[in-house]
């Protein structure tokens, strides 16, 4: 069974400086039926203006991933952290007990457009944490490649919780398939591009959410950029 959450009837919020897309329920955005995935809980796609960006502000018990998809994201947090994310970098924050961040367009006049994902741990009360990891290098064109996992397996950053994130960049008419095992769930959400997903078309900022799926078999219509979350 796949469910298609079409891009255009996400959440949207307006704030100027901040164009943000709801997959799930977020913030003044409420949708019953969306309130998330398994464990996926928030994703985001939101463009900041050149010289804007989120001040301090606080998270517990959230493993939040920022994937950056064109841009620079600037991010410092009550860690001690301070980094910029790029393009083909991976950001993972424990939020855990409590973290305190902040994060900013690196360009004052460039905008930045990145994903934020957030993924609800198996465990409450965790330390805090961060990692960050640069996979624009490794092999993810007309494939998927592991980046995120509960164990860090394969070189990706680690997750508290049951997920495997997989990220890949399709040519046009590039196929793969992927496959699911018996009991597992999976999002999957289209960055860019446009596809077909077990013969469903899909195009950016759409999403959808496979159950009792033995395998996902991805077709690219032009090239395309997917993530996809395997989930207990």
């Amino acid at each position: 069974m796949i469910q298609i959450r079409p891009s255009g009837e996400r959440g949207h919020a307006q704030h100027g400086w901040l164009d943000s897309r709801h997959t799930f329920s977020f913030a003044d955005y409420h949708d019953q039926k969306f309130m998330g995935f398994r464990a996926l809980r928030v994703i985001n796609e939101d463009r900041v203006q050149g010289g804007q960006g989120f001040p301090p502000h606080s998270h517990r018990d959230m493993e939040i991933v920022t994937c950056v998809l064109e841009g620079a994201l600037e991010h410092k947090d009550s860690l001690g952290t301070s980094s910029v994310i790029r393009p083909g970098e991976l950001q993972r924050m424990s939020a855990g007990t409590g973290v305190t961040h902040s994060e900013y367009n690196a360009s004052r006049e460039a905008p930045v457009h990145f994903l934020q994902i957030w993924i609800l741990p198996e465990k409450q009360n965790l330390k805090p944490g961060y990692e960050q990891r640069d996979f624009g290098a490794g092999p993810t064109r007309d494939r998927l490649r592991l980046v995120a996992s509960r164990d860090g397996r394969e070189g990706s950053i680690t997750v508290h919780q049951d997920v495997s994130l997989w990220l890949g960049r399709l040519e046009p008419g590039a196929k793969l398939t992927h496959p699911l095992a018996a009991g597992r769930y999976a999002w999957l959400q289209v960055a860019r591009g446009s596809l077909r997903a077990n013969g469903q078309a899909l195009a950016a900022g759409d999403g959808a959410a496979l159950a009792k799926e033995s395998a996902l078999e991805l077709e690219s219509v032009e090239a395309s950029h997917v993530l996809l979350f395997d989930l207990a």
